[in-house]
């Protein structure tokens, strides 16, 4: 008898012990079902917000749209947006149901993601607004150029694109914690830039130099092969 109940034992502790964790199982499942319409919804709700105040006009004429579309995608940002917030709030159920079963390495680990995903979001948001803020500070620099007489309009433009792209990229990404490594590099490439614009127009280009700050200063009505008047004429 005694024998029967040393063998009895393992098998009495194993089912208690998968008694207290039936529950726990079934109720992560629950919360991960409820988690997965929520998410649902919450991206339905997301990219419906958007489209209904043209934040996908503000993205496609910033060019990003264009961008995630060259490789043969339908994706938009819009839906980008919808889709971080599908997994924000999936990996927030996800984190909620493994802190249910006790599993604490888990939890920490889909924390640390879940609080990187609006890291995501905003960078997202940096580079749609900045983007077309650019594009809007590049065209406007063009027009202007053209209509006081410049003949290097375009060029000034896209120099000024190209600028305002490059501190909205490097505060994206400041957003993402890899700003310090980023603007290092950011800052040796300028002053590697620097100086070699320097050495150009030091060395080889002053001529150019001379040419190009002569032809912006230089009044739209101005002809240099126009011969001046005679000041006793005037």
């Amino acid at each position: 008898m005694e024998d029967m109940q040393m063998l009895l034992e393992p098998i009495r502790t194993s089912l208690h012990q998968i008694g207290e964790f039936l529950p726990r199982v079934l109720l992560a499942l629950a919360i991960l079902i409820i988690g997965w319409l929520v998410a649902k919804a919450s991206r339905f709700a997301i990219v419906r917000m958007l489209r209904a105040i043209n934040f996908n006009i503000v993205t496609e004429k910033a060019g990003i749209d264009a961008f995630l579309k060259q490789g043969g995608g339908e994706t938009d940002t819009v839906d980008v947006l919808g889709i971080l917030v599908y997994w924000l709030v999936l990996l927030a159920a996800l984190m909620i149901a493994f802190n249910s079963l006790g599993l604490a390495y888990v939890t920490d680990l889909i924390g640390r993601v879940v609080l990187f995903v609006p890291k995501v979001m905003v960078a997202v948001l940096v580079l749609a607004f900045g983007a077309y803020f650019a594009h809007f500070v590049g065209a406007a620099v063009t027009t202007y150029c053209k209509n006081v007489g410049m003949d290097d309009a375009e060029l000034l433009g896209r120099f000024s694109l190209y600028a305002i792209m490059a501190f909205v990229i490097l505060i994206a990404l400041e957003q993402l914690g890899l700003g310090d490594i980023i603007r290092q590099t950011f800052l040796i490439l300028v002053a590697a830039v620097g100086l070699a614009l320097a050495l150009a127009f030091g060395i080889g280009g002053a001529k150019r130099a001379g040419e190009m700050l002569e032809r912006w200063t230089r009044r739209p009505t101005d002809d240099p092969h126009k011969p001046e008047k005679d000041p006793r004429l005037r």
